[in-house]
């Protein structure tokens, strides 16, 4: 997608007049497909871009001018966009050229990285201040830093385990997956209190230790992200509690508080629906869906047939496994029901 070019006529106040945006690749803004290091939603990301949270979304074609200077070119023919993008995936060459009125705006720079530049051209830069516009030219746009642990990273971590869902789930066993409810271990064993520390990388072999943390029965455990993933650049180590048993048999959380607080918010979404996108539904194999919501500090992956993975801010590059137990299928069967889904 990445590779392929067309061209995009520039309008009167975007690139130039009689010019031409040589296209690099282009992405959906809606509220059920955006790029998630803007926002934990789509009128976050909206906002990010000067942009107003429009229902029916937006496509962004980001590309270079004839200076080499970087373009974002906003347009409301959304299912062209979607079009070229489908095509470009399925490695199929497509001419993005989106009519001059559907063009909302050019913006200057790019809002997202972008690992290739256009052939014949100056390599990729801001454009020059236009002198014509008295100092009231827009900022150009940057890719949100994603160097340290942050809400972008966060996010973007959780996009890339929802994209590898089967590398990530594969690390985590069946007794963190799907914890016994009578609060006793696989073996019949009653479990205790001991701790057991050094958590692993998701990237080695091994998997995170068992702890409960969660609401209800939702059972976690815990693993430090890959740089791939959550652009963690030094290994984590934390504490992980066995789940202990609660008056009525039922593991309780008992260590990590920022999960809890994740989950507490996550069912607050069902009684109280958020911003669009916060909350969204995608295709998963089988009868299943992938969930993908974000809150203050914290951001979820899971399967509606499986668990559950948080991210937070508060512990950079770890990734938490929220296991199956009894409450947390009903949270994602509820998050299901009022997420937004891609048309």
């Amino acid at each position: 997608m990445t590779e392929e070019e067309g061209a995009v006529a520039g309008t009167d106040n975007t690139v130039a007049d009689d010019d031409a945006l040589y296209v690099l690749t282009a992405v959906l803004l809606t509220p059920a497909q955006f790029p998630s290091v803007l926002g934990d939603d789509y009128p976050a990301a909206c906002t990010a871009l000067g942009l107003e949270p429009y229902a029916e979304g937006y496509g962004l074609v980001l590309g270079q001018d004839s200076d080499g200077a970087r373009w974002t070119v906003v347009v409301d023919d959304v299912s062209l966009v979607a079009v070229a993008i489908a095509s470009w995936d399925c490695g199929m060459e497509y001419d993005l050229s989106p009519d001059d009125r559907s063009v909302v705006c050019a913006l200057p720079g790019w809002p997202l990285a972008v690992a290739v530049a256009a052939p014949g051209v100056a390599a990729p830069h801001d454009p020059a201040p236009d002198p014509d516009a008295d100092g009231e030219d827009l900022p150009p746009l940057s890719p949100p830093d994603t160097d340290a642990w942050g809400p972008a990273q966060r996010r973007l971590g959780a996009d890339a385990i929802a994209l590898q869902w089967a590398v990530w789930r594969e690390q985590i066993d069946d007794e963190t997956a799907f914890p016994p409810a009578d609060g006793e271990d696989a073996d019949g064993s009653d479990t205790d209190t001991d701790t057991d520390t050094g958590a692993e990388t998701a990237a080695d072999a091994g998997t995170g230790s068992a702890s409960g943390t969660g609401s209800g029965s939702e059972e976690t455990g815990s693993g430090s992200a890959s740089e791939q993933t959550a652009g963690a650049t030094e290994e984590s180590e934390t504490g992980a509690v066995p789940p202990r048993p609660a008056d009525d048999g039922i593991p309780r959380s008992v260590t990590h508080p920022g999960v809890r607080r994740a989950l507490a918010d996550a069912h607050a979404y069902v009684d109280t629906p958020p911003p669009p996108g916060r909350v969204r539904s995608s295709f998963a194999p089988g009868d299943a869906r992938m969930i993908r919501a974000d809150g203050p500090g914290w951001s979820m992956v899971a399967r509606t047939d499986d668990i559950a993975f948080l991210l937070l801010d508060e512990v950079p590059g770890e990734i938490l496994t929220v296991g199956r137990g009894t409450e947390l299928p009903k949270l994602l069967k509820a998050l299901d029901a009022m997420a937004v889904r891609p048309s």
